[in-house]
């Protein structure tokens, strides 16, 4: 899809009415087709000052190369849409390419990467009104918790809000949970299947109803790993996608051998599909559909 960023730019000045206008025509869809599987392409990283793929550091950084392969990815059979923040989600409003599509708002960041603040990530993305004025189809939200950094509170606490009032609109959210603490300054957070176990606990337990809730889980290098920490909850899944690493083969088994647990309901993938090694979305996009 060639992408005309001027004429974009142009509405966006002229007509900012345009945004809920494509909003409101857009032709939606269940979350959950006849596959009962899901593809989301995750576009979310930009806005928590995350531009870095693999040593590039600036990738995510480039607006226009980031819509031409969000562009192409969704055009891809298979994909069911996309995970992303206001202003890439109003982007490809304009431009037409959330047509029976799933569209899932990214609720939380203002705990930007790299910040002294970074784990009191108080919401500042879309709000639960926001994603039902829209007509969008689910919210999701970042759960870290630092047993040692008294801002997990807060975000744990608007966190639990959060899921009540996507609830009383019957809309699903989708929560990311990590237990995490800090190493020489840097959050890290910890994978192992008893820290993904704990970390699936807390979340399903949040608010007054889980009816609404899904949890957004990391693949441990170990298969067995995944299976023992997805035993925690009987909620429903998807897989996330992580950063782009050189053996995308290996990625791609372990998603695979992932997607056979039984709450696991698909994929949500960023980086490893968009800015795959040999630069081939289309081809990294198809593969991963393969696996569903």
């Amino acid at each position: 899809m060639s992408i005309d960023v001027t004429e974009l730019v142009t509405v966006r000045s002229r007509h900012p009415e345009a945004v809920a206008e494509a909003a409101a025509r857009r032709a939606r869809r269940p979350l959950l087709d006849e596959r009962g599987r899901l593809l989301i392409i995750a576009a979310d990283h930009p806005a928590r000052g995350a531009l870095a793929v693999g040593g590039r550091k600036l990738a995510m950084g480039n607006r226009l190369d980031l819509l031409e392969r969000l562009t192409l990815a969704l055009s891809r059979p298979g994909v069911d849409g996309v995970l992303g923040t206001a202003d890439i989600l109003d982007d490809l409003l304009l431009l037409g390419a959330l047509e029976h599509k799933v569209v899932i708002g990214s609720m939380n960041r203002g705990g930007l990467a790299g910040s002294v603040f970074e784990l009191d990530d108080r919401f500042t993305g879309h709000r639960a009104e926001d994603i039902a004025r829209l007509g969008f189809d689910a919210g999701k939200l970042l759960l870290r918790i630092d047993r040692s950094d008294a801002g997990s509170l807060s975000t744990l606490h608007a966190a639990a809000r959060t899921v009540d009032e996507m609830a009383a609109r019957r809309l699903p959210v989708f929560v990311e949970p990590f237990l995490c603490r800090r190493v020489d300054g840097r959050v890290t957070s910890d994978l192992g299947a008893e820290a993904v176990a704990t970390s699936l606990a807390i979340a399903s337990g949040l608010g007054g109803t889980s009816a609404y809730t899904w949890l957004k889980v990391p693949v441990a290098a170990a298969p067995e790993a995944t299976e023992r920490a997805l035993a925690a909850t009987t909620l429903p899944a998807v897989l996330l996608g992580g950063d782009v690493t050189a053996d995308q083969d290996a990625v791609f088994g372990r998603w695979r051998a992932a997607l056979r647990l039984p709450t696991v309901r698909g994929l949500v993938v960023g980086r490893a599909l968009l800015y795959p090694p040999d630069g081939d979305v289309a081809k990294a996009v198809d593969t991963a559909v393969g696996l569903l």
